[in-house]
């Protein structure tokens, strides 16, 4: 038995994974000076490779995210929101991906009613958290009570959020992963470069944070999410 299967055997936390606040501090003190690829690899170990939840976007530079994930554990299944609302380019740089690393993804999708209802009103224009909240994070939710531990790729550069997160933490009952959260973006380009990994086509456009079409233009970093609003997170990682 593992450390932390010993731990969560103890805990009456109401989290999937019974985890303590404790339990989860001792697990950043333990994960903290391992690179990306070896968390990675002790997460398999410390839970149940089953109870693993692993979503991509697809977006700008999933590719780093993905290779190494593929590498590690190939039968990994990659969830991926389809909101609807994806450019075109991102649909084909997931069915891209997939052939290329072999990976076994699983789209997720809004109610049909409440999609229609989305686009309809326009709510990406008059209440764009309403309209994440039905194409995005409802979706997912349905899904996380099946898991113990959801696997992310956000990194502590990308926004003011970010750079708050921990490599562990627990966020609306199950327990967030985050085995990139300190890697540097020379880091991630550096391994892109080395792999000679692909960007999403819409990067060699302008475009560095790419999102649902109505939501996203052109822009460094976050800038082209939301412009002109004071979103800066679809909502799926608070």
């Amino acid at each position: 038995m593992s450390e932390v299967a010993a731990v969560m055997q103890k805990s009456d936390n109401t989290n999937s994974a019974g985890l303590s606040v404790q339990a989860i501090s001792e697990l950043n003190d333990r994960y903290r000076s391992l690179n990306f690829e070896e968390r990675l690899r002790n997460l398999y170990v410390d839970f149940h490779p089953e109870k693993v939840m692993v979503t991509s976007s697809f977006a700008a530079t999933s590719a780093y995210f993905l290779h190494i994930i593929s590498r590690i554990r190939p039968e990994q299944v990659i969830f991926f929101v389809d909101t609807g609302f994806h450019f075109t380019e991102t649909l084909l740089y997931r069915d891209y991906l997939i052939g290329l690393y072999h990976l076994k993804v699983k789209d997720l999708r809004a109610d049909a009613y409440q999609h229609w209802y989305s686009k309809k009103e326009k709510l990406y224009e008059v209440d764009p958290d309403f309209c994440c909240t039905i194409n995005k994070i409802s979706p997912l939710e349905e899904i996380k009570p099946n898991y113990d531990v959801w696997v992310s790729s956000l990194m502590n550069w990308q926004t003011d959020h970010r750079a708050s997160l921990s490599i562990f933490e627990e966020r609306r009952g199950i327990i967030k992963f985050n085995p990139m959260i300190d890697v540097t973006r020379e880091e991630r380009d550096a391994y892109i470069l080395e792999h000679k990994l692909p960007f999403h086509p819409l990067v060699a456009e302008g475009y560095s944070s790419i999102g649902c079409t109505h939501c996203t233009v052109k822009g460094e970093g976050r800038c082209g999410r939301w412009a002109g609003k004071p979103k800066t997170e679809c909502g799926l990682h608070l």
